[in-house]
């Protein structure tokens, strides 16, 4: 089960990327909150098919939930709009270092205090030098980025 579960992140993540660098083209001709709306009503309807066929939970159990939990909906939402946001003008890795970069630092928060009910696991300086690797790779393809749009000029995909 261990294995199958790094795939399915991993494909996540591909598709994560994937997607980012798509709806970050899409924007520039749709519109950013457009482009999000697009992605959040096909992810609805795409659920709410899977809902009806093959659901065990039960969706009314989200009105008995204490109402701070909501708040992910919105922090999703969020997240997809500032990253479609982001992709066209730093590009998909650089976008996607950062939104990893942000996960780990409100993540190290979110472990080392138990917030949300979460497990407790300290901060410890193996968890700190992974953050600060992340922003290293970060350091090096933002200026990888940089070099690479000042030597070359902007290619136009349609």
């Amino acid at each position: 089960m261990g294995i199958f579960m790094i795939l399915f992140t991993l494909l996540g993540g591909i598709t994560l990327s994937a997607q980012s660098s798509i709806n970050g083209t899409l924007s520039r001709k749709a519109g950013t909150l457009e482009t999000t709306l697009l992605t959040f009503l096909t992810g609805t309807l795409f659920l709410a098919i899977f809902i009806v066929f093959f659901s065990e939970g039960n969706l009314l159990a989200i009105l008995e939930v204490p109402k701070w939990q909501l708040s992910a909906a919105f922090l999703g939402t969020l997240y997809l709009l500032l990253t479609v946001i982001a992709v066209p003008k730093i590009g998909v890795i650089a976008t996607s270092i950062l939104g990893i970069i942000g996960q780990l630092v409100i993540g190290l928060f979110i472990d080392h205090f138990g917030w949300f009910n979460s497990l407790v696991i300290p901060l410890d300086l193996k968890r700190s030098f992974a953050l600060l690797f992340m922003m290293i790779a970060l350091y090096f393809v933002y200026k990888g980025n940089k070099r690479s749009s000042e030597a070359s000029p902007a290619k136009s995909h349609n």
